[in-house]
């Protein structure tokens, strides 16, 4: 008989960030369909879901449910908030959670295995690109959540590094769309480039926004002022429309990587989802959670996380952004980071890529890299800020 092993799946599909929970939803569920076609594993994988309606308060309780049901894994959470709302969960049912999301940092767990970037796969190599090409002089913008604190605060790190000056700092309640004050703001401080932390349909309204500041005054044109984003991703493309074309993004994968590894990772993706079917960092690096996960598995022979855990960082798995390493120490993934500008027709073209992976400093202790990624580490404490909340 063959042996089932459950598997939480646990992405908002509904909500503030609807788009990005779904996306990452079927990378999960697709890993899981083919590892369950592909007679070289002898075992299937169940998936368990929940609908948290991007409520971070409703993660613990899902999770607490899942793992009732038998799931030692959960692979989920777009958000920090979520993260930190499920890692209650997986401790005291002694579960892990596989997270796919690039997140701001400054957080290790035992009971975590990270599939996203940290700051210094992200901000440091993006901020590393920004800064020569366009100035130092930054306006920063954000959900008002740990996500957009963390990482503003990194970049007024950077900022402070390279001797730039943060020229504002604001920050929306999750999901609000008006932006007004932000664009009236931004408009008369003239920066020379914005880091957009914001998420889902505040991000959306923002860009749009910027898009009619630049028709209005061409200073905040993209090829002059752009928007550069560590979180923006293909599955939210066609809802911002034209008004994304010219801004820079950072990630971990994007689905216009030319090799024969994502040629093949995108044939497989469409014969399931549809030919149109676009796929972004979340969607690959859920889809990856499951993956090692099941290779795990198989050659443990068992689904405990202890039995698992020394298999992970002693291999490579392969993936369509090249050969992961995650590491035993910080159950961080080590990535190339990419950069593209999105281009007509909602695409992202790679403009530069680091030359080999980085490995994950999620603490920052030492974020000097290779390649986009050089910028040197100050060891300067970082001193406390105000964040202004726009209501």
């Amino acid at each position: 008989m063959t042996r089932r092993y459950p598997i939480g799946v646990l992405f908002s599909r509904r909500g503030p960030y609807a788009l990005l929970g779904r996306d990452a939803f079927d990378g999960a569920l697709t890993a899981l369909g083919e590892i369950n076609d592909d007679p070289s594993f002898p075992f299937e994988l169940t998936p368990l879901t929940g609908e948290p309606d991007g409520v971070a308060d409703r993660y613990q309780a899902i999770a607490d449910r899942l793992i009732a049901q038998g799931a030692r894994h959960v692979v989920g959470g777009i958000t920090s908030w979520s993260r930190k709302e499920m890692i209650p969960a997986v401790e005291k049912g002694d579960a892990l959670l596989w997270y796919p999301c690039p997140y701001e940092g400054y957080e290790c767990s035992d009971r975590v295995v990270y599939l996203g970037a940290c700051p210094n796969q992200h901000i440091v190599p993006l901020f590393a690109h920004v800064i020569p090409r366009f100035g130092k002089r930054a306006f920063l913008v954000g959900s008002n959540y740990i996500w957009g604190w963390e990482t503003n605060r990194v970049a007024r790190r950077l900022l402070d590094d390279n001797g730039g000056t943060v020229l504002g700092e604001r920050y929306l309640p999750l999901g609000r769309e008006d932006v007004d004050r932000l664009i009236a703001e931004i408009a008369e401080t003239r920066p020379d480039f914005i880091l957009n932390t914001l998420i889902g349909p505040s991000s959306y309204a923002f860009l749009r926004a910027m898009a009619v500041l630049a028709e209005r005054d061409p200073a905040f044109a993209p090829e002059r002022c752009p928007v550069v984003s560590c979180n923006l991703a293909e599955c939210e493309l066609d809802e911002i429309g034209p008004a994304a074309v010219g801004q820079i993004c950072t990630a971990v994968y994007f689905d216009s990587i030319d090799t024969a590894d994502n040629h093949a990772f995108l044939a497989r993706v469409r014969r399931r989802l549809g030919a149109a079917r676009r796929v972004s960092a979340f969607f690959a690096s859920a889809y990856m959670a499951v993956r090692v996960l099941a290779e795990a598995i198989r050659e443990a022979g068992s689904d405990r996380p202890d039995a698992i855990l020394p298999y992970i960082p002693a291999r490579r798995f392969a993936s369509p952004m090249g050969d992961l390493a995650i590491s035993g120490r910080t159950r961080h993934t080590a990535f190339a980071p990419l950069l593209a500008t999105i281009r007509t027709g909602n695409a992202f073209e790679i403009v530069e890529k680091a030359p080999q992976a980085i490995e994950a400093d999620p603490y920052l202790s030492d974020y000097s890299g290779t390649g986009p990624a050089a910028i040197p580490a100050t060891g300067r404490t970082p001193q406390p800020m105000l964040r202004v909340v726009a209501t």
